[in-house]
């Protein structure tokens, strides 16, 4: 679907903008529309957008002192170099503590309609105030957080100029990480070009996963639109115990269920699965191949029936929906 009104001009502009794109290429060759292109990221009315505060919630995302003993920031489990997570099974926080799951990278958490695996948190700004206060992650309080941030002329003036008639809180801190945090957007992957005419952009080996990813594979069941996430929570079948989704709603038919990740940039992030299991993309795809381990109720998986070859032509798939990494400029802290 070819782009035919100004508004579809304008609003290209702004997916091109938020992808940190150029106009011209956005609109080079066939025009970006369609179900697989990322849209405009989403703002909330009582916390717009400006440059200011995403610059703010930038020097606040990599600050330390946000932590108990300085020792962590949220750069510490979802860090630029590593996928936006930290390329380990499980969060570590203050004094080594491990978390009880995988730290989900936040490329593209703008466009979750929850946060977390098991969807506790209804907004990056929810969100952003958990790992300040959580006792194994950042180990602090967000009263204390707070407080250290009021002994800092630097950020002092910062919040007064975003936050004129709050100052520094717990909910402006939230509100300026989550502005920083809308900001991290995939890139265009080899997948995006292939989809709107470029049939070089993909490998014969890509293009046959992408026939399975949609076929005999069915894996667009759970993973599709824009992001390749539904945004829902299923029961793969992983037997480790944690109850996921059930732990939030307190309703049966949520027990095992995790929120579908995202599979842009999905070769940058592993390790896999919400408690890290799989290392490599390939015994992703053998674990869903035979059907998860826990079999019986509530497992959604049926196993494949996938010979090698198309194993690692959905792996290659994969590989092409990574695009160009998100380059980031460390800020100067006050």
């Amino acid at each position: 679907m070819g782009l035919t009104a100004v508004s579809s001009r304008k609003r290209v502009a702004r997916w091109a903008a938020a992808a940190g794109l150029g106009m011209a290429l956005a609109l080079s060759g066939t025009a970006f529309a369609g179900p697989f292109d990322l849209k405009p990221v989403p703002y909330p009315a009582d916390n717009p957008y400006t440059p200011a505060k995403s610059a703010l919630g930038k020097m606040l995302y990599f600050d330390t002192r946000l932590s108990s003993d300085g020792s962590e920031s949220c750069a510490s489990c979802h860090n630029p170099a590593l996928g936006w997570s930290n390329a380990q099974p499980f969060g570590i926080g203050v004094k080594g503590q491990k978390g009880g799951r995988n730290s989900p990278t936040v490329i593209n958490s703008a466009y979750n309609p929850q946060q977390f695996w098991d969807g506790r948190a209804a907004s990056l700004e929810e969100q952003a105030k958990g790992p300040i206060a959580n006792p194994i992650e950042m180990g602090n309080t967000l009263e204390k957080a707070v407080q250290t941030l009021k002994g800092i002329p630097g950020y002092v003036n910062a919040f007064d100029a975003v936050f004129p008639d709050q100052g520094i809180t717990p909910d402006t801190v939230a509100m300026a990480i989550a502005t920083y945090e809308r900001e991290i957007v995939s890139n265009p992957a080899p997948f995006d070009a292939f989809i709107h005419g470029d049939q070089t952009a993909m490998s014969d080996s890509a293009q046959r996963g992408w026939d399975l990813f949609r076929g005999k594979a069915q894996c667009i069941s759970c993973h599709n639109g824009p992001t390749f996430s539904d945004g829902r929570y299923h029961d793969i079948g992983i037997d480790d115990g944690d109850v996921g989704r059930f732990a939030v709603t307190k309703k049966e038919h949520d027990r095992f269920k995790f929120k579908t990740p995202g599979l842009r940039d999905v070769a940058l992030t592993w390790p896999y699965m919400h408690n890290g299991q799989d290392a490599d993309l390939m015994t992703v795809m053998k674990y869903y191949n035979k059907g998860g381990d826990r079999k019986g109720k509530g497992n959604e998986l049926k196993a494949l029936g996938l010979n090698d070859q198309e194993l690692q032509d959905l792996v290659a798939f994969m590989h092409a929906l990574t695009g160009a990494p998100i380059l980031v400029t460390l800020p100067q802290l006050p």
